[in-house]
This record gives structure tokens, sequence and C-alpha cells, in this order.
């Protein structure tokens, strides 16, 4: 069985999430932006063995540790979608523009499709590519524990900024709509930024994309 770990980093409060095999605690790490530090005390506490890296986009809140996590730790990075290419060149300058630590360049060890699995000790996760926020953003489903780790495209009550360069509105609500809400109603999702929700309360109540819209 799945478990999983929420550590809210950077200045932006980003949800990375500790996801481990209860079985034999192989970990992955879902989007380390920033504060490597804490991230490696919490998989001590927890008692975690990381494997893994695992990106749903290359914004440097998302992204920015994954280059020396990986050195550091002799991890492979593992997507998002070759879209957000120009997202990794740029973490450099990004970190320079919202006044993060700089940034260690990497090159993904394996880019995500559409269609594409990641395994995790005795789990298997499914892949979504759920482009608009960024046009290389992923989102990894877990059917046996009914979770998704949407990144950015999708938050309780609001979805993603599409305002960055090439975001795309329509191309996002697609997205949600097409590859979210099909993962069933009851699905929890754990957003890039703030509380956790359901796609079923989204569908109901969320401004943007619920079904009144």
């Amino acid at each position: 069985m799945l478990h999983y770990h929420t550590v809210p980093v950077t200045p932006f409060q980003q949800n990375c999430s500790l996801l481990w095999c209860d079985q034999t605690l192989a970990a992955a790490v879902i989007d380390p932006g920033g504060d490597l530090d804490d991230i490696l005390a919490e998989a001590q506490r927890l008692g975690l063995a990381f494997q893994q890296i695992w990106l749903t986009h290359a914004h440097i809140d998302h992204a920015g540790a994954a280059g020396e996590m990986a050195q550091r730790l002799g991890l492979p990075i593992v997507g998002p979608h070759p879209g957000d290419q120009f997202w990794i060149d740029a973490l450099a300058q990004q970190s320079q523009m919202f006044g993060f630590p700089p940034a260690r360049p990497f090159t993904p060890t394996r880019w995500l499709h559409d269609g594409d699995t990641v395994t995790l000790g005795h789990s298997t996760l499914q892949v979504r590519h759920c482009p608009g926020h960024t046009p290389g953003h992923v989102v990894f489903y877990a059917p046996e524990i009914r979770r998704a780790f949407v990144g950015d495209v999708l938050f309780a009550g609001s979805i993603g900024r599409t305002d960055f360069p090439q975001g795309d509105h329509a191309q996002l609500v697609a997205s949600i709509r097409e590859r979210l809400w099909p993962m069933g109603d009851d699905t929890v999702f754990i957003p890039g930024h703030g509380p956790e929700s359901s796609f079923g309360r989204e569908r109901r109540s969320n401004p943007f994309v619920g079904d009144r819209v």
C-alpha cells in the first residue's frame, strides 16, 4: 500500500510530497522545489529510502532542488514531459527572478508521456499529460489509494495560472475535464499549493471548471 506525506517548501509553500510503499519503504519525492534539508529530515524521520525524484513540471518552486538532490543522493529524475524542456533550461533565470537559491541544472533521466506508468516498490502509478499551466505538465495517479498528485493543474476552488510563457487556458480546462475527471469523483488530489480536495467536490463547486461553468 502507498502512503504519502506533504512537506510545504520554498517561500511559495509548494506541496512537496513524499510517497512510499509500506512493504519496501522505497520512496519517491514529488516536486522537490527547495528546502532540501527539510525534505531529507522528514524522510529520515519516517525511515524512508528515496529511490526516485518525480517532477510534475519545471517551474522553480517545483523543480528548484531536483538537480542538487539528484546529485547528492545519486537519484534518477523522472519527468516531466519534454514540453517543459525550456523551463528546465531557464531554471537559473527563474531562481534569480524569484529570489531562490541557484538551481543546479539537470537533464531528466526519463521523460514522461501520457499513458506512461511509474513504479514504486510494489505499486504502479499512472501518468497523464495535462498541459495548460505549462506545456509539459504531468499528473501522477495512484488508483490503489484513489489519490492524484496534480501539481499546479487544479487547486481547491481554483485552477493553475496560464499567464506564464506557453500557458494556455483552454488547454488547461480541457486537461482537467478530459484527463482528471475520468479518474472519478471520489479521487482526492494533492495540489501544488494549498489544501487537498476531491475531483467530485471541484466538479460541483469550482468556479472555473465545475459542471455548471
